[in-house]
């Protein structure tokens, strides 16, 4: 399925020069024209990445940047080049920055790049369970946005039961996987782990006990 990248401008003429040559590289273009209706036409579609213009009619290019940082990638377009409008952008989290008079075919490459290394990223560092955000190649945690400081075993038993999510684990499974040993009976130390993961986390339901079999991390 195409990615779809949401438009932001207000300046008919671009807009449409914009999705027209998004659609042609191969994706789906969603064009709006003012900050307010970005907001809300986010939360009804699977957007990928958002080009966004900074002089809106409503709320501007850096506001709705600021709200939405984190959650997409953006590359802000506008026809300010100066450099404090170029640093403000990536300070409220930008990905990148193209300034008018543009190339549709430079925007339609740069779109390409950011999705490549935003989705190469997410692919192979992110697991996400419900409030739970686990960064595997900063070895950070967040539930909630709150970061969470772990030990290196508990990182470890935390990313195993999240690549296993929905499914149950025995403690032996996981004395074998993330303590290296297989020590049958002797699973005091992951109970005691598990106990001490949940308090860290402030939300004991995402980690279960099945009774009788071992644990299941479930949002």
């Amino acid at each position: 399925m195409a990615a779809m990248i949401m438009v932001v401008e207000d300046e008919p003429n671009i807009g449409a020069l914009v999705r027209t040559y998004l659609q042609r590289a191969g994706y789906e273009a969603l064009w709006v024209r003012s900050g307010e209706d970005a907001l809300t036409e986010l939360r009804r579609h699977p957007i990928k990445l958002v080009v966004l213009d900074i002089g809106l009619p409503d709320i501007d290019g850096f506001e709705v940047c600021r709200r939405i940082a984190g959650e997409l990638p953006v590359i802000m377009l506008t026809a300010r080049d100066e450099e404090p409008d170029r640093v403000a952008g990536l300070e409220v989290g930008a990905d990148d920055y193209v300034s008018k008079p543009f190339s549709p075919r430079e925007l339609t490459a740069r779109v390409k790049a950011v999705l490549r290394r935003t989705q190469t990223v997410a692919s192979e560092e992110v697991i996400e369970l419900g409030p739970l955000r686990l960064a595997r190649g900063a070895r950070e945690v967040h539930v909630d946005g709150r970061e969470v400081e772990l030990t290196q075993r508990e990182f470890d038993l935390l990313e195993y039961l999240l690549r296993n999510a929905g499914k149950v684990v025995t403690r032996d499974q996981l004395l074998e996987s993330v303590w290296g040993f297989i020590s049958p009976g002797e699973t005091r130390t992951v109970e005691v782990h598990v106990a001490q993961l949940r308090k860290k986390l402030g939300r004991p339901d995402l980690i279960k006990t099945v009774r009788g079999l071992g644990y299941k991390a479930s949002g």
